[in-house]
């Protein structure tokens, strides 16, 4: 797989990466274990080097399965993980007070069986914390030896540049897709301004753009999806004029339409690296698969026209968690 730097100061990493929650996390029943450890090594064979992770997925479990398959190949990959909550929760409230940095970052090292974090984002921006102390403090890690490259996370324009004053960020991660293009109006003319890469996750919009889910899909009870306004069964029946569009595409480059939904993200800019998720194999494979498509321009111009004319229905999240996202 061809790779990518992430921004100016960043890691080399595979062209597209693997997101690692819902192997622990938020997508209803949690796979076998051993399951996803060979899934994962899968993944290193067919070239993905980017493993993102967080103490919150679990919680604490997916670090340590991520840093059990993961072992082997130390020397060859990037694991991202982060920090930002208490007690390793969502529901335990954000958190990102400099002792409280340093705690994690112990943690997860243990979990991960690391020496070093690669990557060290803060998974959402804490209002009660000036961000320059955050850099700062994962600056001092940084120069202590346990952590590599500083990231954001869902942060806004104005955060992002505070915190690039006093650390260089590396790469931000927010959400991107062909479903959500928020990020196009002010994120990404900055990211390119001051040199850092972008993560996007859910390029793949929860699994919307695959074309396996319809109207009629129930998910199950303790999937997050069923939160999600974007995917309620009436937004999904008007969302699915997008899907019918990358479907069309798909058919007429002879991908899937989960190919060309991740094309079209990694050709917008050279040092954007997509981290879709999945338990199974196939699925994997497919993904990967995306690094071989090739949209035109001829292409792009079909999509962004069909696009104008599509209007998309549904917010990206909850009111609690909406609450959570720094513009």
């Amino acid at each position: 797989m061809i790779t990518r730097k992430l921004g100016n100061n960043g890691p080399e990493v595979s062209a597209m990466g693997l997101g690692c929650m819902g192997m622990s996390f938020a997508y209803g029943v949690i796979p076998e274990r051993k399951e996803m450890i060979a899934l994962i090594r899968k993944a290193v064979e067919s070239g993905i080097t980017f493993f993102d992770t967080a103490e919150i997925y679990g919680p604490f479990t997916n670090e340590e399965l991520v840093g059990e398959a993961l072992k082997p190949f130390r020397n060859k990959v990037v694991i991202a993980t982060k920090f930002g909550f208490n007690a390793g929760a969502v529901g335990g409230g954000l958190n990102s007070r400099p002792e409280h940095i340093r705690e994690v970052v112990e943690a997860s090292l243990k979990r991960l069986n690391v020496e070093c974090i690669d990557l060290l984002y803060q998974h959402r921006v804490d209002p009660n914390v000036p961000i320059e102390d955050v850099a700062g403090t994962v600056k001092d890690l940084i120069q202590a030896g346990k952590v590599k490259y500083f990231g954001l996370s869902e942060a806004g324009v104005n955060t992002i540049r505070r915190a690039h004053a006093v650390q260089p960020v590396s790469a931000l991660q927010s959400e991107y897709s062909l479903f959500w293009r928020e990020p196009e109006e002010q994120i990404l003319p900055v990211l390119e301004e001051l040199g850092i890469g972008f993560v996007p996750f859910s390029p793949l919009g929860k699994g919307f753009l695959t074309g396996k889910i319809d109207a009629n899909t129930k998910f199950e009870a303790n999937d997050f999806r069923n939160s999600v306004p974007r995917l309620n069964p009436e937004n999904r029946q008007t969302n699915m004029a997008l899907v019918s569009l990358i479907t069309e595409i798909a058919n007429q480059k002879s991908a899937t339409p989960a190919q060309i939904a991740l094309a079209w993200v990694m050709v917008q800019k050279p040092w954007i690296v997509p981290i879709p998720g999945t338990t199974k194999v196939d699925r994997l494979l497919e993904n990967a698969g995306a690094t071989n498509v090739t949209l035109t321009e001829s292409d792009l111009q079909q999509i962004a026209v069909a696009l104008s004319k599509i209007e998309l229905v549904g917010a990206r999240y909850a009111p609690a968690n909406e609450k959570m996202i720094d513009r």
